[in-house]
C-alpha cells in the first residue's frame, strides 16, 4: 500500500462533546522500515487526545498503521506525519504523538510532538491533567555509584 494513498482516518461523533476528557490509544506493534537500510524498524505508538467534535475509530486507525509496515521514513517523520494526519481527521483540542522505538545498536528514541488547537493555550482540560509527563532522571551505574559514595556508603575514596 504506497503512501500516496493511505487508509482513510475515519471518526465518529464525541459522545460528549462539552467535556474534556483524556483518550488514550496504544499500539505496541508499529512497524515501518529505516529509509537508510531497508531494516525493519519497531516500536510502539501512543495517541493520548482531547476530542472536541468527532473521535477516531480504531479499526481504522490500525489499518492507517499497518499501511507504515513498507514504508520507508524515519522514527522523527513517520510521528509527526502520524499527529499531522490524525490532526486533519478529527481536529481535537489537544493531541499528542508518541512513538517509542526499539534498540537498534544499543541505542532507544523516543519521539514526542504534540498539536494544541488555537485558543486551547497551555490550559489543563477541566478534570484533566497536563499532557507532557513528568521527567524522569536517566538511571546509570555510575550515578549509583557516585550516590553510594557521596551518602557514605560504599568504598572510601580516601589516601
Amino acid at each position: 500500500m504506497g503512501r500516496d494513498q493511505p487508509p482513510l482516518l475515519e471518526t465518529f461523533p464525541n459522545p460528549a462533546p462539552d467535556r474534556d476528557y483524556w483518550i488514550r490509544i496504544e499500539a505496541p506493534e508499529f512497524t515501518s522500515v529505516c529509509p537508510k537500510t531497508g531494516l525493519p524498524d519497531f516500536g510502539a505508538i501512543r495517541v493520548e487526545y482531547v476530542p472536541d467534535g468527532k473521535c477516531i475509530e480504531l479499526k481504522a486507525f490500525k489499518y492507517y498503521l499497518i499501511s507504515y509496515r513498507d514504508q520507508g521514513i524515519f522514527y522523527e517523520a513517520v510521528v509527526n506525519r502520524i499527529l499531522d494526519d490524525l490532526v486533519a481527521a478529527c481536529r481535537p483540542r489537544r493531541m499528542k504523538v508518541t512513538g517509542a522505538f526499539t534498540a537498534r545498536g544499543g541505542i532507544t528514541t523516543t519521539v514526542e510532538a504534540e498539536h494544541v488547537a488555537r485558543g486551547a493555550g497551555n490550559q489543563e482540560p477541566r478534570g484533566g491533567r497536563a499532557i507532557t509527563p513528568p521527567v524522569q532522571p536517566a538511571k546509570s551505574r555510575r550515578g549509583r555509584r557516585e550516590h553510594r559514595a557521596a551518602s557514605g556508603r560504599g568504598r572510601s575514596n580516601a589516601v
